[in-house]
């Protein structure tokens, strides 16, 4: 029994997810994710009683994976700030290719109109952008006038805004583009000696290759 009800969690999380990217929160009812996931409407309420736990389940999903993007990048050999640029492709590309993640980022865009907490993506990345970002610091990869505090917070904004915004800029180019020229503006700023192209290249060796 154990098993099917994580099953059945599993499906409507994910149904959910699609709607809420394709609909939004407001535009999404219990009937439509009834109708998605093939469940009925009283096995939506058993498991998660609300719309609104529903769409908290789904940006908790989004957030419970921040820990596995950001473990390959905690090993010692990798220069700070070439990890937080591998690390950054990393957590686009979630937010590009997964649904849950599309939706959570979409949901907490959304948070005003949620009669629950949504939460925020930002603690996590801004504390892992500082750690990174000292490191870079005490190895003389910093610019002088960058102090590692107060640079995480907007640099992680720029980046939230930039993965939840690609979509809709003009010229139709993929996220991966978009991001190669944000960072070639944004490492000349942060660098001891400005290098961003090497950097950038150096980063994108190290991107997994998807099958």
């Amino acid at each position: 029994m154990q098993d099917r009800a994580r099953a059945t969690r599993k499906v409507l999380l994910e149904s959910a997810a699609h709607l809420f990217v394709e609909r939004g929160y407001a535009g999404t009812s219990v009937n439509d994710i009834s109708d998605h996931s093939g469940k009925t409407s009283g096995a939506i309420y058993f498991h998660y009683s609300s719309k609104e736990k529903l769409a908290l389940a789904v940006a908790r999903e989004q957030f419970a994976t921040w820990p596995q993007l950001a473990a390959p990048y905690a090993a010692p050999g990798i220069p700070p700030l070439e990890k937080l640029v591998v690390l950054s492709f990393g957590v686009a590309r979630s937010l590009s290719e997964d649904v849950v993640a599309r939706a959570g980022a979409r949901l907490w865009a959304e948070r005003r109109g949620i009669e629950a907490a949504v939460p925020t993506p930002f603690d996590g990345w801004a504390l892992a952008a500082t750690r990174l970002l000292a490191q870079a610091r005490a190895q003389g990869e910093l610019a002088a006038d960058v102090k590692p505090s107060a640079a995480a917070v907007p640099l992680v904004c720029a980046f939230f805004g930039l993965c939840t915004l690609t979509d809709d800029l003009p010229g139709g180019r993929g996220w991966g583009e978009q991001f190669d020229q944000w960072w070639l503006l944004t490492l000349k700023s942060l660098q001891a000696k400005p290098d961003a192209a090497g950097l950038l290249a150096r980063a994108r060796a190290r991107i997994p290759v998807r099958p």
